[in-house]
């Protein structure tokens, strides 16, 4: 008990000391990271942690500028790919509205060949019951002939 008092007592000498010196640097061992500590269960110095130094390594800025210049050049190139998006997205709209128009456009020169087809088989069949001198089916077919050409018209 006697000795952990003097411990004490020697510790508050030396930060009295400390006070004394105003120059820290005579006294090394008494730096910031100690704190004494003023209740009486407790009456000796704690060695306190450094604090932490904030680092403003020029290392990690310029890797950070890095980063920021890859960041803004990424973001450029994802903006040109959506630009390029869009730009095949019309042209793939504009290649499906033409393949619409050329399917209708096929669709109908299908309905004028089968109605051609037709027409040539009738106009045919009148030809081979005129030479057969069958005038009776020659005139029906010529009826039906005139139906088909006066309903396309």
């Amino acid at each position: 008990m006697d000795a952990q008092i003097s411990i004490n007592n020697a510790l508050m000498f030396l930060m009295a000391l400390a006070v004394v010196c105003k120059n820290y640097m005579m006294c090394p061992f008494l730096l910031s990271r100690f704190q004494y500590s003023m209740e009486p269960s407790k009456r000796h110095f704690i060695l306190s942690k450094k604090p932490k130094r904030k680092i403003k390594s020029t290392k990690y800025m310029k890797s950070f500028e890095r980063l920021k210049m890859d960041m803004k050049k990424t973001s450029k190139v994802q903006q040109s790919i959506k630009e390029g998006q869009g730009q095949v997205e019309a042209k793939f709209n504009a290649i499906e509205q033409e393949c619409k128009q050329l399917r209708d456009e096929i669709d109908l020169m299908i309905r004028c060949s089968a109605n051609t087809q037709i027409r040539l088989g009738l106009m045919f069949s009148i030809l081979k019951a005129r030479q057969q001198a069958d005038f009776g089916t020659a005139a029906q077919l010529t009826g039906v002939l005139r139906e088909i050409v006066g309903r396309d018209n």
